[in-house]
């Protein structure tokens, strides 16, 4: 159930994840299904399910654990693995590079043709989203394949699935060629434990190698409005691929907003078949509507655009990100860009920083569906992006880009409320360099290739922001909120699931060239479940929870209260410094209050630095292994280690060693077990 195999991929470059070559083996076959190879995924049953009363979940747990905390997403979430099927449920599992490790809950329900899985609804829905995998081509690049929908077993539609953006390859920044020979020989490689451009014989590596991002989601409207116990069946046809179901999304949308007093962007020339490319019409659209103080309208329909959409002092609004969908192709340019960019792509984006920015622009209620299938650093193939100060963002439906939202400061005032950003390249949101007073609430950032929700304070800190209420399922790579550096910035109230490597729910890292985190942080009331990734080039499992000392001293006013960690892969809570910098760099005076941890597969706290931390009403049960895992800095002096913790009362729990922060261990009893055995928990329930 537990991982062994991953590794870190750095931001930008650095070290990549390494891996046995039977380790790769072994995952080649049982996830790459090039054919019927996907049939060998470890199973946990496969036998017909019975039909129930549909299982409402968030983040795959009962909603009841996470009241208050999360997005308010208008829809509600089923699983596959609980609903009605005769196919065969996959996981729970969470070994990277694997189908169950990328699915929400750790378990997903695999279908051959003829093979069907059935959700019942709990609402009136007249709309659903598809979360599934379907092969690879041979070669790399994707197919396509049918799935019917049906309702109560009528009102057949059909959906065309592709896999055409998944299927990543390789070393970072990855590849879509499952047979490409090694990105990075002169890195140094798990799969070897060598640097393979150095060794003599040259070691050879099992193809594909790391096959990951396997999921895709689709969305469908039914065409009528359908009750609550009214059954949606998802089938696959004959002569189909294989089919992978995670979840189903069902909503009910409505119709569709009409403003007749916009600027519509019809008038303009704008063309709502998709045939031909609307983005000239859409900037005069805007020029128009800036010159008669109007909103920009765009209507129900499909529209072209290849290129960035430059908006300053303007609002846009769709007809519901259901109803407008703004589609574009990735576009290469005939030379580089001045930002390195070797692409365009659909986008809109405010001026550069550097150029003034833009400001008072309100973007809402359309979608942006790109065509990015490869990381590129440079290329600017975001969803949004630019400088937005005294701005909004609400209601998108952001699919298919390399960032779904971009920002490069400096810039202030920003409001990004109400957003799907789903099947990204890299990262969800990311505040980058300068940017303050501004907000990140209610949205549900899906599959992300990076950083779900990131603050990065590369050059100029981020300040005084604040990330409340969102929800973060499956970020692929890295971390679901991502904090480097900054001052008095805010996480409250998120609900975070399922990373599946390099990363865990939460990090605070000095890294990445960011600036130190001065002022306060307050990280309060976030629920984190299933998090914790296994750090390979490290040999260690990471905490749900995790501070990173690797550029500067983390030592501001940090507090984390009100938290709930659940279902820690590894460990609750870990802080730690890099081994090369463990005398330079310490994590000191973190402060942890009322929380609670249910279910650690080792130990609550894990201290790999020198520093300090203090608790108070921090309680736990089902702990794995003993409750302080304290290495410090390594030098096991006889003073004892380096990282100390005081006990501030009311530190209640444990496990099979007894109570988690026990007399004994204080103030830094060295108790260092540098790979303790992992006791996986159960799920977790109510306190």
């Amino acid at each position: 159930m537990f991982p062994n195999i991953t590794g870190v991929v750095a931001k930008r470059s650095g070290r990549p994840p390494r891996r046995s070559a039977a380790a790769v083996a072994a995952v080649a076959a049982a996830t790459m299904g090039l054919s019927a190879a996907l049939g060998s995924t470890a199973l946990a049953g496969t036998a017909v399910q019975a039909a129930t009363g549909p299982v409402v979940t968030r983040a795959a747990l009962d909603p009841a654990l996470v009241a208050g905390r999360g997005a308010r997403t208008g829809f509600e979430e089923q699983e596959a693995e609980s609903a009605a099927t005769n196919g065969t449920v996959i996981g729970p599992g969470r070994d990277a590079y694997s189908l169950p490790a990328e699915a929400s809950g750790r378990s997903a329900v695999t279908l051959v043709p003829g093979q069907y899985v059935e959700f019942t609804l709990a609402d009136p829905a007249d709309a659903i989203s598809v979360r599934y995998s379907i092969p690879d081509a041979v070669s790399g690049g994707g197919i396509t394949s049918p799935l019917d929908v049906t309702v109560n077993g009528k009102a057949k539609k059909a959906m065309t699935l592709t896999s055409k953006y998944a299927w990543l390859y390789n070393q970072y920044p990855f590849s879509n060629d499952p047979g490409a020979d090694l990105l990075h020989p002169d890195y140094w490689v798990t799969e070897c434990g060598c640097v393979p451009r150095n060794t003599t014989p040259a070691p050879a590596f099992a193809k594909p190698l790391r096959p990951n991002h396997f999921y895709d989601e689709q969305r469908l409207l039914l065409g009528r409005t359908y009750r609550a116990g009214d059954k949606v069946r998802l089938t696959v046809p004959a002569g189909a691929a294989t089919t992978t179901v995670d979840l189903l999304d069902a909503q009910l949308v409505g119709r569709p907003h009409i403003d007749a007093a916009a600027a519509n962007v019809l008038a303009f020339g704008a063309d709502p078949t998709g045939r031909r490319d609307s983005a000239g019409a859409f900037d005069r659209a805007i020029g128009f509507a800036k010159r008669k103080h109007l909103r920009v309208y765009i209507p129900p329909g499909t529209f072209q655009v290849n290129r960035h959409i430059v908006v300053d002092h303007v609002s846009i609004e769709g007809a519901g990100n259901w109803y407008t969908v703004i589609k574009g192709h990735q576009v290469s340019l005939s030379t580089p860009a001045p930002d390195g960019s070797v692409h365009s792509g659909v986008g809109f984006y405010g001026k550069d920083a550097a150029a003034g920015g833009s400001s008072q622009v309100h973007l809402s209620g359309f979608a942006i569906q790109g065509d990015v299938r490869e990381r590129i650093d440079t290329d600017q193939v975001n969803g949004i992006g630019g400088s937005l100060s005294d701005s909004t963002i609400d209601g998108l439906y952001i699919q298919h880009t390399k960032v779904g939202m971009w920002f490069d400061g400096p810039m202030k005032n920003l409001r990004i409320t109400g957003n799907v950003i789903a099947d990204q390249i890299a990262d969800g949101i990311n505040f980058h360099t300068g940017v303050s007073g501004s907000l990140i609430s209610d949205n549900l950032v899906r599959n992300s290739g990076d950083d779900a929700i990131a603050l990065w304070s590369e050059k100029t800190e981020d300040a005084d922001n604040t990330i409340e209420n969102n929800t973060v399922q499956t970020p692929v790579l890295a971390n679901g909120i991502a904090l480097y550096g900054g001052t008095d910035n805010t996480v409250s109230g998120n609900l975070i699931a399922d990373p599946v490597r390099e990363g865990s729910a939460i990090q605070v890292g000095s890294r990445f060239g960011s600036q130190a985190f001065t002022g306060r942080l307050r990280i309060t009331d976030n629920t984190t479940v299933r998090a914790g990734t296994y750090e390979l080039n490290w040999n260690i499992g990471l905490g749900a929870i995790w501070f990173y000392a690797l550029e500067k001293n983390i030592a501001a006013d940090i507090q984390v209260t009100g938290d709930n960690f659940l279902d820690n892969t590894y460990n609750a809570i870990m802080l730690v410094s890099d081994f090369p910098v463990r005398d330079l760099y310490s994590v000191t005076g973190v402060r942890f209050k009322d929380i609670t941890v249910d279910g650690t597969g080792t130990s609550v706290v894990s201290g790999r630095t020198a520093g300090s931390a203090t608790f108070e009403n921090v309680d736990a049960r089902n702990v794995g292994a003993v409750g302080v895992n304290n290495c410090g800095s390594f030098h096991f002096t006889p003073a004892g280690s380096e990282f100390s913790l005081t006990d501030l009362g009311g530190n209640d729990g444990g496990g099979t060693t007894g109570p988690w922060l026990a007399p004994w261990e204080l103030p830094n009893t060295i108790t260092c077990d540098d790979r303790p055995a992992v006791v996986p928990p159960p799920a977790p329930k109510a306190w």
